[in-house]
């Protein structure tokens, strides 16, 4: 498969969808992989010199930076975990130890845990399908399109998928009914998104999720929709008991890594509106956009230099921008954006204000009065060993 664009050719015999409403959902899927890879992940984990170890080093309640000692056993485990998976790249591929939340006393009954968790998703795929009539899904933290396809369930026929290639397990990808174009439709890599980690690492092998561009025609109109899913543990602009008040400035090394992804995804934004005045930003942002939405921010307060977010964003050595805020800069007049609203309430919150759905002007302009989105619940038995989903998928039934 072509790493920079893949065109999937629908087919020409089935009827092309003229309704007035095209249903789109966002839905982060922790931790969503294969059959295969889970059988993986539990033969990695459960092997003795791992024992399903923490491969992050915890940090004490109170304390400001994880112990020597603890470092050294994180590290240790690293290590461990590596070499049961055949080596540092491979690793990557597998998903660690702590995200299903098993462990060396919990683990036996694991793939019938799973079969629940995959079953969940897809009973909740098959209620946007039927009873929201969604069309057009862009999924975070999915590995590969054999595990999208699990998840479509009795709609997988219906359904075409794509993915963004990448070296590590968690990416990002799109499924769309096989009606909704008569053109071919095109999906491929925003790799630009995907940033070294460590902004000074030489060979650079550990990256960030990169984005997925998709372009389809609808009625004879073109839409493009970028998903992304962004560098987490930078995200509230307002302090609360339990997350500090962060700026993309601050010194903090989450927050400059995701300031790191400011530059591309201004870029992506800039470049798709020349072409095309109807496009859509989705996905899990990782940062309270709505919050910096609210505060008002002046045009001169954005940039620490104090220079016009509609001008062009000058990028230091790794990347990194002046940019205090994301949404003032993102959403800057060249082109602006609008933030669809979550409707007052919706049967889920989930983490609010982490998972957008942005609209380009022209879009927005179809669309009704007092148009927004919804969160709807995420079908999980009671007891259920391994959650279906932390995060609930965010729908819009838009005009086009």
């Amino acid at each position: 498969m072509n790493k920079i664009a893949i065109a999937l050719a629908l087919s020409f015999s089935a009827p092309a969808i003229f309704a007035a409403e095209v249903g789109i959902a966002s839905f982060n899927l922790a931790w969503m992989g294969s059959k295969d890879d889970f059988k993986k992940h539990l033969e990695v984990c459960s092997a003795p010199q791992v024992n399903w170890c923490e491969t992050r080093a915890r940090t004490m309640r109170d304390a400001q930076a994880p112990t020597a000692e603890e470092i050294e056993r994180a590290k240790q485990c690293q290590a461990n975990f590596e070499t049961a998976a055949g080596g540092a790249e491979k690793s990557m591929l597998v998903a660690p130890c702590n995200a299903y939340r098993l462990n060396s006393n919990n683990w036996q009954n694991a793939h019938e845990w799973y079969a629940q968790k995959v079953s969940g998703l897809a009973a909740t795929i098959d209620k946007l399908v039927v009873d929201e009539k969604i069309s057009i899904f862009a999924f975070q933290e999915v590995s590969n399109r054999a595990a999208i396809q699990d998840i479509l369930g009795k709609h997988a026929a219906d359904f075409e998928s794509c993915v963004a290639e990448h070296n590590a397990f968690q990416t990002v990808g799109f499924a769309w009914k096989k009606s909704l174009s008569k053109r071919p439709v095109v999906c491929k890599n925003e790799d630009s998104l995907a940033i070294k980690e460590k902004a000074d690492d030489l060979k650079g092998i550990r990256r960030l999720r990169p984005g997925v561009e998709l372009n389809l025609t609808i009625a004879g109109k073109p839409l493009s929709l970028l998903n992304v899913h962004l560098k987490s543990s930078c995200a509230n602009l307002v302090k609360t008991d339990r997350y500090p008040a962060r700026e993309l400035t601050d010194n903090d090394a989450a927050c400059k890594i995701l300031n790191r992804q400011i530059a591309p995804l201004e870029n992506w934004i800039e470049t798709v509106a020349a072409k095309t005045p109807m496009f859509i930003v989705l996905g899990d942002f990782n940062r309270r956009i709505d919050e910096e939405a609210a505060a008002n921010i002046s045009a001169k307060e954005v940039r620490l230099d104090g220079s016009d977010p509609a001008s062009p964003n000058r990028t230091g050595t790794t990347g990194e921008v002046t940019s205090r805020v994301m949404w003032q800069e993102i959403s800057d007049g060249a082109p602006s954006l609008v933030q669809i609203p979550l409707a007052e309430g919706s049967a889920c919150k989930g983490f609010v204000g982490l998972d957008h759905i942005l609209f380009s002007p022209a879009l927005h302009a179809k669309q009704t009065q007092g148009f927004n989105s919804i969160k709807l619940p995420v079908v999980q038995e009671a007891g259920q060993k391994i959650i279906s989903s932390d995060h609930c998928p965010r729908i819009v039934k838009m005009k086009i």
